[in-house]
C-alpha cells in the first residue's frame, strides 16, 4: 500500500474506508522541518480514530504561509518523512490551495469523521466551519511546549559560527 496519495485517488480510498466503517481523522499542515511537536501532535491525532490522513501543503502554499525562504524541504520529501511514521495511514499531497473554498471542497470530498487541530491553531474557526460542513467532530490536541520550525530556524541562524569553512 502506498501511503502517499493524490487527490484523484481520494474518492476510492474514502469509499473503502467508509464501507469498512473506519473512523477517519484529518489533519493538515506544512510539516516543513519535522520536529517533536509534529510527531506528538500526529500521534495524539491518530488516537482519535482508526485512520489518520495528513493533508500536506504544497510548496507554493508553504512559501505563501511561511515566507520566501520556505519550504526547506520539498513536498514529496516531507511526504516521505510523514509516511515513515507507523501511525500515519495516508499523506495527501495537496495541490496549491488558493482559498478557503478550496479547503472546503477538500473537506466535502474527504468527509472525515474527525478533524484534529492543535489548541491555539490560527485557523481554528475555519476548521470548525469545515467540520460542521460534513458533521465531523473537531478534536483539539493540547499544544506542547516545543520550539516551532520557525523558532528552530531562528536559533540556528543566531547560533551559527561565521567562520565555518
Amino acid at each position: 500500500m502506498n501511503k502517499i496519495i493524490k487527490l484523484n485517488q481520494l474518492n476510492q480510498i474514502i469509499n473503502t474506508l467508509k464501507k469498512d466503517k473506519k473512523t477517519v481523522v484529518l489533519v493538515g499542515g506544512c510539516f516543513d522541518l519535522i520536529h517533536y511537536g509534529h510527531f506528538w501532535f500526529l500521534k495524539q491525532a491518530k488516537q482519535a480514530g482508526d485512520i489518520l490522513i495528513v493533508a500536506l501543503e504544497s510548496d507554493n502554499n508553504v512559501r505563501r504561509l511561511k515566507g520566501k525562504n520556505r519550504p526547506l524541504t520539498q513536498q514529496k520529501a516531507r511526504a516521505q518523512i510523514l509516511a515513515g511514521f507507523t501511525f500515519v495511514n495516508y499523506v495527501l499531497l495537496l495541490p496549491e490551495m488558493k482559498s478557503d473554498k478550496d479547503y472546503q471542497k477538500l473537506t466535502k470530498v474527504l468527509k472525515p469523521d474527525i478533524i484534529a487541530v492543535t489548541k491555539g491553531d490560527k485557523q481554528l474557526l475555519n476548521k470548525q466551519k469545515f467540520a460542521d460542513l460534513v458533521s465531523a467532530e473537531l478534536v483539539t490536541i493540547p499544544h506542547i511546549n516545543t520550539p516551532s520550525t520557525t523558532d528552530l530556524l531562528k536559533y540556528i541562524k543566531n547560533n551559527r559560527e561565521d567562520n565555518i569553512t
